[in-house]
């Protein structure tokens, strides 16, 4: 025990008060481990991995089945020979010998894309189909469809279905594969070519009928149009008659170029009249400059000067003779008689320039009147050149379109006649060796991939929906919870006692005497040895998850539903620790569903001392067989006593854990019933039992967390019930075929 410092953690329920006088308890618990995550764990690839290998045999078995299945289908398939034709589309190549269509270019790529799908679905048609059908008497693929019954009206007008035929173009390429299957290979060979026949027939006849039928429309235009050109052309014939002129556009640009050169000699007249009515006004208002300006100008300026000449002699002679000196007259009749010349000389330039300014106005209204004629005669005659023009446009027209018309006329029927075809058979069917269909191989390869695709995703649906307990990884992974353990499934052999050596027991040796005989993989015998042995690693497991000073002296054996094997894993537990000659206490605590594993007497026991009936020790019974291991059953069956346990068994445990080194409780399931709450508050440990494979994984975190909730110490989970393929992790002897060396050598020794 501690030393009396040490400071006690005990369960929520037990206290030092409990314990006797000088009696410390110090208990370690482990860690409890975190509340799940609302995320769980993403799932790691080892156990796809070992999905994959649990079910190996079934995904095998489905996977074969499969397989042998296709290959039986497909060996009892009629099978179909597929005759392939080739055609040649020769874009570049013409339609015709004339006008446009003898120089056909070569089209865009997509234009070529969507000439191939229109010919793709030109060659499915009814009317490339109906003839080769009706050569061949093919069924009708519509008509079956149909069903019996029908009118043979609606039968024979039926459009034409064949299933199995098919028409490809390789990409990149201007190639049509047309193909055919039919159980006969000749006549799939002859089909694919008559349909090939049929579809370049056709083409050649949709061209024709095209063509003739433009023909006839145009030569329906023809005389329509041939009537208007020579309406047109009359109605030009007389215009020109009553215009009275060969070409309106040649007297047109006549008349434009006069009324262009009067318009010049208009703006010069103007310009000189302008110039000579200025000149007449600065006449008219006795200006010396503007007379000196005209053409007498030289001759007025020398007479002026000569006039101031005589003036200043006048002058002179006055000042020195005086005014009846002779001098002094001769100056003044000098003087007078040039001013008379200078005024007859300004009079006569007055008179030339009012005539000629009078001339300049007279020339600007004559040419005025004659701009307006000329622009009026021009305006007359464009108006009926601009009538002109139309109707010899029209005429044209009509002579072209008529011209043209008549070209076209002769071209289509040449053209229709042209059997020169862009689409051309490259390559004939011929009939085929080996059957197209059915593809054994390939098919039992697809449904290899298929079924073992579909069988892989099946066992994968089904382990998402498995909501069990199914093996020590998954459990730690989502509920966070140690797996001290996994018991094997097995079977007990009648009259064992736990723990016993089954070579011993009377179904083992009959006889009571002779050697034993050794256990075989896979028996009853082999079954419980590897049960012993998971129960020996468990016991090994549950003692050790505490430490070496504060050893688990109380454990509780529980599980979330009835079935799950608490009560035999609970005495297994007390008899394998008993073994180790370690005094044991088995109570069984289940006062609801006894069990009889030891074949104890069920008159007594708990029951009686939770109702004051009498001491635990009084009740206590032993084995004769298991001398360390000492049992308290659970008595009469009492819902009261099982309602007051908890009260009773505190009392129990701190006395027993005096006595015994360990006290197994073998408790009610905790869900649905309180007691086992109360039971777990008390022990020193919990373990909980599940079912691999049975054991919801809800109902199991339903019962860690009303542990947790009550601060219990839950050691760990054991699965019971596994199996080898549950897990890859899991062996024992009995599965290995090396086990019966073991056992031989146990036996010699």
């Amino acid at each position: 025990m501690g030393s009396e410092n040490q400071v006690p953690i005990l369960s929520m329920s037990r206290t030092t008060a409990d314990l006797p006088p000088g009696v410390e308890r110090v208990l370690v618990y482990p860690q409890q481990p975190e509340e799940n995550n609302p995320e769980e764990e993403a799932t790691p690839l080892s156990h796809y991995l070992w999905v994959l290998h649990r079910y190996r045999w079934k995904i095998l078995a489905f996977t074969v089945f499969c397989v042998i299945a296709t290959v039986i289908i497909s060996k009892r398939l009629t099978p179909l020979y597929t005759a392939t034709a080739t055609v040649d589309i020769d874009r570049r190549l013409p339609s015709g010998v004339l006008g446009e269509k003898s120089n056909n270019s070569m089209a865009s790529s997509d234009d070529v894309e969507q000439f191939l799908v229109t010919q793709e679905k030109l060659i499915q048609s009814d009317a490339v189909l109906r003839p080769v059908v009706q050569q061949f008497h093919i069924p009708n693929d519509a008509v079956k469809r149909l069903g019996k019954g029908l009118p043979l009206s609606r039968v024979e007008d039926a459009p034409i279905v064949l299933k199995k035929l098919t028409v490809t173009h390789p990409p990149n390429s201007l190639i049509l594969l047309i193909s055919y299957s039919s159980p006969d290979p000749q006549l799939s060979a002859d089909i694919a070519n008559a349909i090939v026949k049929s579809y370049i027939a056709h083409t050649f006849d949709i061209r024709f009928r095209a063509a003739a039928d433009l023909s006839a429309y145009m030569s329906k235009q023809i005389e329509e149009l041939k009537a208007k050109m020579e309406r047109s052309s009359a109605a030009l014939a007389a215009f020109e008659k009553d215009l009275d002129v060969i070409d309106p556009e040649q007297k047109t640009s006549i008349i434009s170029a006069q009324l262009l050169q009067l318009n010049t000699d208009l703006t010069t007249a103007q310009a000189d009249r302008v110039q000579k009515e200025a000149a007449y006004n600065a006449i008219k208002e006795g200006s010396l400059a503007a007379a000196e300006a005209s053409d007498e100008g030289k001759q007025l300026r020398e007479l002026a000067a000569r006039l101031d000449i005589a003036n200043e002699r006048f002058a002179t002679a006055k000042a020195q003779y005086g005014t009846t000196h002779p001098g002094y007259k001769k100056a003044a009749d000098q003087v007078a008689e040039l001013q008379r010349q200078m005024n007859a000389l300004r009079e006569n330039i007055a008179q030339r320039v009012a005539v000629q300014y009078r001339e300049a106005v007279n020339r600007e209204a004559l040419l005025k009147d004659a701009v307006a004629k000329s622009k009026a005669e021009f305006d007359q005659m464009n108006a009926r050149s601009f009538q002109y023009q139309s109707l010899k446009q029209e005429a044209d027209t009509d002579k072209t379109l008529y011209e043209e018309l008549i070209k076209r006329i002769n071209e289509s029927e040449i053209n229709a006649n042209f059997q020169s075809n862009s689409i051309r058979l490259a390559d004939q069917a011929r009939p085929a060796l080996y059957p197209s269909f059915p593809h054994t191989g390939l098919n039992a390869l697809i449904a290899l991939m298929l079924s073992g695709l579909l069988a892989i995703s099946g066992v994968f649906l089904m382990d998402a929906l498995d909501n069990t307990a199914l093996n020590s990884e998954e459990l730690e992974r989502r509920l966070h919870i140690a797996v001290l353990g996994s018991l094997p499934v097995t079977k007990f052999l009648p009259g064992t006692l736990p723990m016993q050596d089954p070579a011993m027991t009377p179904a083992a040796n009959p006889n009571g005497s002779g050697p034993r005989t050794s256990p075989k993989p896979g028996d009853l015998a082999t079954q419980s040895i590897a049960f012993q042995d998971a129960i020996r690693r468990l016991r090994s497991s549950i003692l050790l998850s505490g430490n070496t000073t504060n050893r688990i002296k109380s454990l509780l054996v529980t599980s979330s539903v009835p079935g799950e094997g608490k009560s035999t894993v609970a005495v297994h537990i007390a008899v394998a620790h008993s073994q180790q000659m370690y005094k044991t206490l088995l109570i069984e605590g289940d006062m609801r569903r006894p069990s009889n594993v030891l074949g104890i007497s069920k008159a007594r026991g708990l029951s009686n001392v939770v109702n004051d009936d009498a001491r635990w020790r009084d009740e206590i019974q032993s084995s004769t067989d298991f001398p360390t291991l000492d049992i308290l059953a659970t008595g009469p069956a009492s819902r009261r006593a099982a309602d007051r346990v908890g009260t009773i068994l505190r009392k129990i445990l701190d006395e027993a854990e005096q006595e015994y080194d360990l006290v197994v409780v073998d408790s009610p399931p905790l869900l649905g019933f309180a007691e086992p709450l109360q039971m777990a508050t008390l022990v020193d440990g919990v373990l909980i039992l599940a079912w691999a494979g049975k054991t919801d994984r809800n109902a199991l975190a339903s019962v860690l967390t009303h542990l947790r909730r009550v601060n219990a110490n839950i050691i760990g989970v054991a699965l019971n019930g596994m199996r080898p393929d549950m897990t890859d992790h899991y062996y024992y002897y009995g599965s290995h075929k090396e086990y019966s060396r073991y056992t031989k050598a146990a036996d010699r020794t």
